[in-house]
Formats: structure tokens, C-alpha cells, sequence
């Protein structure tokens, strides 16, 4: 087997999980798991959080169906709604909560025959122009969905563009439209992702949306996921399979793109784009071998990349290499590559062996 491993420890899962929660308290929280729990395997994530969630939020009802498998009592959010009418009659089986996004959405769900009311969620674009319905619209259908057969809870939501930076007067002005709509009877709100739950107390509402904290990484530029009181999730590490000798002048990997200013000691890392480490991470982007910093140098290959090992002459081959973790945060890395922590956890593939541990 390839020496790479993505190692996830579900106590800090937990961890964060119960930090989000004393950041609101009374208020409830969906875990967000959509995309295979941000890549960290939503099988053992939503296992992890059983005993602990209040529910559970997913992008596509073939998300919804696996997390009800897992848990038969638990809500589960689907954020997106249904993307035809056909799907309406499953997601009242595995008795969802359900996003109306849009009028078409709501004209399906009026018109279906569904074996049990549904939780509804009326999405408000409250400035962010993604999905949702404008606030004349909300006040519009409110009669129409609050008096329906086919609603259970007739709820309220919307989602911030920037509450990642902080002071943002979008941020504000979101916030001011979704609270002139609390006069209208709904049963619950909904508005605060990890960046509003963890700095805009009046965002909190009655459930709470935590994402990107669960998983140990921040949604800060100038906040750090150790700052934040989080616990890093997963390590991604890997192996030196060789080290070399280059003298100054010689180049190294794909394009001849990083060329030695000095006799250098090369080491060979088994971890590439094709397990999602980013192609377009820079040369100096950090990562650590035996605990050490190092630097990448040249292009990131299909299954391999190269590290700068000349100020680590006791680097061997078979050191470990930690791309990123525990010790290296991932969040560094992605600032690194040009990119956010979100995007470096989803896109860790199939190929990468996952280990679960419990701290």
C-alpha cells in the first residue's frame, strides 16, 4: 500500500461540535456533513455525532437517505430542497426538514400528494443572490405554505455571503432584512453558519448551522482554528519514498519550474494531486517531515511531490510527512496554495486510505 494515510479523529468531531453549542446556548445545531461530512467520511462523522447532534444538514437526497440510514430520529436539513417534484414524495419518507429555495419549489410542494407533512424551511436571499426568495415573496406565500396539508413547521432561513469577514456591512444588511421578517408566525429560524456562530450572537436564532469548526478548521482569514478554541480533524500524511542530491543549477520536477540556488538535498513525498493535494501550491508551501518544517518545491505530480530537505540533513527515506494536521494546520497550507481549508478537506479522493481514531 501506498505510505498515505488521512487520519480523523472523531473526539475532536465531538469536541467542536460542543463548542458550537456553548457558543449559542438553548439554541440547537444541524451538523453540516454534506459532501461526505467535508470529505472526512460521513458514515463515521454522523456515527460520531449520534449521541450528540440535534440534527443534521446535506446538500442532495441521496446525502439525506444515507445520514437517515445512520440515524433514524435525528433531522436532517436538506439544504438545497428537492430538485424535482418526484424527489418531494422520499424526502416526506425519510421525513426530512425541506428548503424552499425558490417559487418553483414552493408551487411543487402545494401541488404534491405526500404520505405525511413536512418541516419547511422558507429560504430568504437576504442579500446574498444564490438561492432563496426575496422578503415581498416570503410575506407573500407565508398564508399560503402556513395553512398547506403539506406543512408540518413553516420555518425561516437564509445564508451570509461575508460573515468570514468581520465588520462586513453586507453582513449587517442581511441580518436587518431577515429580522424585518420575524412579525410573520414562523415556528423556527435559522441563519448563523460557523463564521455568524461564532462572532454575531444576534445571528443565532433557534438552530444553528456549524460547518467548516466541525471539522477543525476556521472560516477566518486573521482567526486561527487554535485561537477559535478548535481541534484539528484530519492529518493528512504521508511518507519520504526518496531523497537525492541536486547541485545548484539543476531543476526539479515537472516544467523544470524550480531550478536550485545552491547544492540541494531533494526528498520524494507519496502524496500527489490525484489524492488532492493542490497541483497549484507554490513552491514554499509548508509541510512537515519527522516533525520538522520543510518546504515544497517544483510542480505537485499525479502521485508524488518534492521537498526542499537541505537544512534537514538527517531527513531518511521512510520519515513521516505530514502535509497537513495536527501540528500543521490546514488552514496555513490552504493560505499557502492560494485557496481556504474548505476546498483542500472535500477534495481528499477516494484513494487516500481514511483512519478514525478517538483522540
Amino acid at each position: 500500500m501506498r505510505p498515505l494515510v488521512a487520519t480523523v479523529d472523531l473526539a475532536a468531531i465531538v469536541h467542536n461540535y460542543r463548542l458550537a453549542k456553548r457558543c449559542a446556548p438553548g439554541r440547537q445545531a444541524f451538523a453540516v456533513v454534506k459532501a461526505n461530512a467535508y470529505g472526512h467520511g460521513v458514515r463515521e462523522v454522523v456515527s460520531a455525532l449520534h449521541e450528540e447532534a440535534d440534527g443534521f444538514a446535506v446538500a442532495s437526497l441521496e446525502e439525506a437517505a444515507e445520514v437517515r440510514a445512520l440515524h433514524g430520529e435525528a433531522r436532517i436539513l436538506l439544504l438545497e430542497g428537492c430538485f424535482a417534484a418526484e424527489e418531494l414524495p422520499m424526502a416526506a419518507q425519510l421525513n426530512l426538514d425541506l428548503v424552499l429555495q425558490g417559487c418553483e419549489q414552493v408551487e411543487a410542494l402545494l401541488a404534491a400528494r405526500l404520505p405525511r407533512p413536512l418541516n419547511v424551511w422558507l429560504k430568504l436571499d437576504s442579500g446574498m443572490h444564490r438561492l432563496g426568495l426575496a422578503a415581498d415573496a416570503v410575506r407573500a406565500l407565508h398564508p399560503r405554505l402556513r395553512g398547506a396539508a403539506q406543512v408540518a413547521e413553516l420555518n425561516l432561513m437564509s445564508h451570509f455571503a461575508c460573515a468570514d469577514e468581520r465588520g462586513h456591512a453586507l453582513t449587517e444588511a442581511q441580518l436587518e432584512c431577515f429580522l424585518d421578517l420575524l412579525d410573520l408566525d414562523f415556528d423556527q429560524r435559522s441563519l448563523a453558519n460557523s463564521a455568524a456562530l461564532l462572532t454575531i450572537p444576534a445571528a443565532h436564532m433557534d438552530w444553528l448551522r456549524p460547518g467548516i469548526m466541525l471539522y477543525g478548521a476556521t472560516p477566518f482569514a486573521e482567526l486561527s482554528a487554535a485561537e477559535l478554541g478548535l481541534r484539528p480533524v484530519m492529518s493528512l500524511t504521508a511518507q519520504l519514498i526518496a531523497v537525492r542530491e541536486v547541485a545548484a543549477g539543476e531543476s526539479v520536477g515537472y516544467g523544470a519550474s524550480w531550478v536550485a540556488e545552491r547544492p540541494s538535498r531533494i526528498g520524494t513525498v507519496s502524496c500527489g494531486y490525484a489524492d488532492g493535494y493542490p497541483r497549484h501550491a507554490p513552491s514554499g508551501t509548508p509541510l512537515l517531515v519527522g516533525g520538522q518544517r520543510a518546504a515544497l518545491v517544483g510542480r505537485v505530480s499525479m502521485d508524488m511531490l518534492t521537498v526542499d530537505l537541505t537544512d534537514l540533513p538527517e531527513a531518511r527515506v521512510g520519515d513521516a510527512v505530514e502535509l497537513w494536521g495536527a501540528s500543521l494546520p490546514v488552514d496555513e497550507v490552504a493560505q499557502a496554495a492560494g485557496t481556504i481549508g474548505y476546498e483542500l478537506l472535500t477534495k481528499v479522493t477516494a484513494r487516500v486510505p481514511r483512519r478514525y481514531t478517538q483522540g
